[in-house]
């Protein structure tokens, strides 16, 4: 059963062993269990008959304890997505797949859900976060949260807080002026604890008005504690934690990654020397205990699940979800669904999907479907041609497919101490994730070893992705012995930066060459994460673009429909950066271009994770946006596209220019970066400058129409009624939005008060029934340091979009 109530009988026994247990530890031991003991675990401790807690990432799949390809993890489409289903159910869904991966793993708590908001469109990482809307945020995010530990699994809610972008991230001052702070940026952190009662959240790297968040009283201690009641624990994020005595004081209770921490060792001795108080290192303690007693790793308390929910199966999840958030942005002349007859399918995206987005976030599923090959299964055989066109990539990839690669790993001596399988060219050892046999102490290099199977006669074009010493040999050839020193203080530089140029072979299609990349190993013993990180990177001979664009727009003349994949790349959207513009990679809108004045039947996907500028939106015939899909993503679109299913999406952030965008600024000046636009950002930010983006918040079509037939309300609940009036089921996503009567310039003209689902066959009327949270009638007192509902007289609009309302209704308050 899920604890989401009142304390139960079951809760005051596990608060008793917590107690017991507590009682029996010493300082030192305490202060041990803070710390983790590795990138992954806290310490057992068997005297209290305590197990290692163990966690991972695992916003989109569970990764797990080691990175590798040998343990896969299903891939479920990106959080934008799932906030694109407009579904706290199917949330629900998709936690309770990830607790049963996170079981299947030995994880205990997954480091999930991201709940920052789209502060600017800039941020490199929205694509792990929901949406630029706090409750729409808070209401998918409590839905996973409810999922993931309702299979037995904790939670750490993050980045506590004002984590909206990663340009100087461990070091920047968020300015964030506190009605802003309150009614936006915390909101979706605040709803989640309400609703779900997560256990456990993460503090950020940043600074939030002068204090760094590892340290953060006010925030940590008075509302997230005091106000909220979070009982949960306050793990930082990885590295983050500065200060011993700060970090415990200002509420943080697990120092991560180990085994060098501020914690353990240097906790003991701030008691000893009076610098902290033990008693608030037992209150640190009683927490991490209660979120072990919870998941079921300390002896003589019985975990809050005792049964986990019956066995999901991931793929059909998967595909459900991604189809479920797919945006039909644009559909003239009925483009979709598809027409019988041929399809050129066009781009390097279409073959060669991304499912997800860079970072720490990423995780290898047991199999991928492209596009490519989801519309060859099913298309009547025949029918479906597909054409490169234009490639995204603007610089080397990561060695995956044709690369049959290995890793094998020497001690000074040059003996063999150990091997592993590297399908993906990339090494990510991180702490004690080493091959069987291999200790830190005994490692001195890795060689990443195997084959190379060309495709295309040609100059191919290798290089090298980390920090250190490296050798790089081709075909017996050395083309290079150096060292690489990435740029740039983030010290996951090697895990983010992009790949360097090192040899360019010239090489036969279909005759293979070995491939060696050697990597001295030389871990500074002050670094607090011990980590091996680096790839092999390729890249295939470059045909002339124009040629490429030649062949797509022949092969769209003799289609009767084009369908044109674009996407980003992992240097466009990743964790670890944020971007410089918003606009697609490569030649791909030259692509677009030339494809629609070849054909008028073209239909774009847009495979990517966060908004993209659209410069020809208007000379297509439809416009589908598919975020990063996951590893379903391919048979999903084919669901789609041949009207299988419809697309389920609503835009859960506005999409539109970088030129127009009201809010852009993600660069620090000084160091700080001023949240000067205070609580208009997104749609609300939009509305106020009187600009139009390109598509509004909220917005996506189906396959069928819907009229919006009556609005009741009593002013705290809301009735709905609306009627399918097309040809076929589909289900609708009923949005409210309230607008206060007279314009207040300090408000916004209006924001999102609540949302529900339809469903409805041809003709069917159906109902939905939203109940308004006080919440919505309040803003933040600066001066009073409360909340407070300011009555007046309100206008509650249903509708399809912020911008598409259909009926409206007065309230009084």
């Amino acid at each position: 059963m899920l604890d989401t109530g009142e304390p139960t009988a079951a809760d005051e026994a596990r608060e008793a062993a917590v107690e017991a247990a507590l009682g029996r530890l010493g300082l030192d031991a305490k202060t041990r269990l803070l710390a983790g003991q590795d990138t992954w675990s806290l310490p057992a401790l068997p005297e209290i008959g305590l197990q290692s807690l163990v966690m991972s990432d695992g916003p989109i799949g569970v990764r797990g304890v080691r990175w590798t390809a040998e343990d896969p993890s299903v891939a479920l489409p990106s959080p934008t997505a799932l906030a694109a289903t407009w579904d706290p159910g199917l949330a629900h869904r998709a936690g309770v797949l990830l607790a049963q991966e996170a079981r299947r793993k030995g994880v205990h708590v997954l480091l999930a859900p991201t709940v920052n908001l789209h502060r600017s469109p800039l941020g490199g990482r929205h694509f792990e976060a929901y949406s630029e809307d706090p409750l729409l945020t808070g209401r998918i995010g409590t839905g996973y949260v409810r999922g993931v530990q309702s299979g037995g699994v904790g939670t750490t809610v993050k980045h506590f807080v004002a984590n909206d972008a990663e340009t100087e991230r461990f070091t920047v001052d968020n300015r964030v002026p506190e009605r802003a702070l309150r009614e936006l940026y915390l909101a979706p952190f605040e709803e989640i604890v309400a609703g779900a009662r997560p256990w456990g959240v993460m503090t950020a790297y940043n600074t939030v008005n002068g204090t760094t968040m590892t340290e953060h009283r006010d925030l940590v201690g008075e509302v997230l504690r005091g106000a909220w009641g979070f009982d949960g624990i306050n793990v930082s994020d990885w590295s983050a934690a500065r200060n011993t005595a700060a970090a415990l004081r200002g509420g943080l209770d697990i120092a991560m990654p180990g085994p060098r921490t501020v914690y353990g060792d240097a906790l003991a001795a701030a008691v000893r020397d009076g610098r902290v108080d033990e008693a608030d290192v037992d209150a640190a303690v009683r927490r991490v205990l209660r979120l072990a007693a919870r998941v079921g790793i300390l002896q003589g308390a019985a975990p809050a699940v005792a049964e986990p929910p019956a066995p999901v199966d991931g793929e059909a999840l998967a595909r459900e979800i991604a189809r479920r958030s797919f945006v039909l942005v644009r559909n003239e002349r009925g483009a979709l669904p598809l027409k019988p007859g041929t399809v050129a399918l066009i781009g390097a995206a279409a073959r060669d999907a991304r499912i997800l987005g860079g970072g720490s976030a990423t995780v290898f599923p047991p199999r991928t479907v492209s596009p490519l090959d989801g519309l060859t299964a099913a298309l009547p055989e025949g029918t479906l041609d597909h054409a490169v066109g234009a490639d995204p990539a603007t610089e080397l990839a990561a060695a995956g497919r044709d690369f049959t690669l290995r890793t094998v790993c020497r001690d000074a001596s040059g003996a063999v101490i150990g091997t592993r399988s590297a399908p993906s060219g990339h090494i990510q050892w991180m702490g004690s994730d080493l091959p069987e046999g291999v200790r830190h102490d005994n490692l001195h290099t890795v060689e990443l070893t195997g084959t190379f199977m060309p495709r295309e006669s040609g100059p191919h074009t290798f290089g090298v992705k980390g920090r250190g010493a490296f050798t790089l040999v081709i075909d017996g050839t050395t083309y290079y012995d150096g060292v690489q020193r990435p740029d740039g203080s983030d010290p996951f530089a090697a895990l983010f930066n992009a790949p360097v140029p090192r040899a360019q072979a010239e090489l036969i299609a279909g005759e293979p060459v070995t491939v060696s990349l050697t990597h001295t190993v030389e871990v500074p013993e002050d670094r607090p994460l011990r980590s091996i990180t680096f790839a092999l990177a390729h890249a295939a001979p470059q045909r002339d673009p124009d040629e490429l664009i030649a062949e797509a727009v022949e092969a769209a003349r003799n289609a009767g429909t084009a369908v044109v994949v674009v996407a980003t790349t992992d240097r466009v959207e990743s964790e670890g950066f944020d971007r410089a513009d918003l606009r697609l990679p490569g030649r791909q809108d030259d692509l677009v271009r030339a494809v629609a004045a070849a054909n008028p039947n073209t239909v774009v996907v847009v495979n990517a994770g966060s908004p993209v500028e659209l410069p020809w939106r208007d000379e297509v015939a439809a416009v589908l946006l598919t975020w990063f899909p996951g590893q379903e993503g391919g048979a999903a679109l084919a669901d789609v596209l041949t009207g299988t299913h419809e697309p389920g999406g609503r835009l859960p952030t506005t999409w539109g220019s970088l030129a127009d965008a009201p809010v852009t600024q993600v660069v620090p000046v000084g160091g700080e970066l001023p949240y000067s636009e205070g609580v208009f950002i997104g749609y609300r930010a939009w509305e106020k400058a009187g600009r139009t983006p390109s598509y509004p918040f909220g917005h996506g079509l189906g396959y069928t129409d819907w009229a919006y037939e009556s609005l009741d309300t009593d002013g705290t609940t809301v009735r709905v009624r609306v009627r399918n009036t097309g040809g076929r089921p589909g289900r609708e996503v009923v949005q409210l939005y309230l607008s206060p009567a007279e314009a207040d310039p300090e408000r916004p003209a209006r924001w999102l008060a609540g949302f529900a689902t339809a469903e409805a066959g041809p003709g069917e009327s159906a109902e939905v029934i939203v109940e308004l949270p006080r919440r919505a009638f309040e803003i933040w007192d600066d001066k009073g340091k409360a909340w407070v509902c300011v009555k007046g007289s309100y206008e509650i609009t249903a509708g399809r979009s912020i911008a598409d309302r259909r009926l409206a209704a007065p309230i009084n308050v």
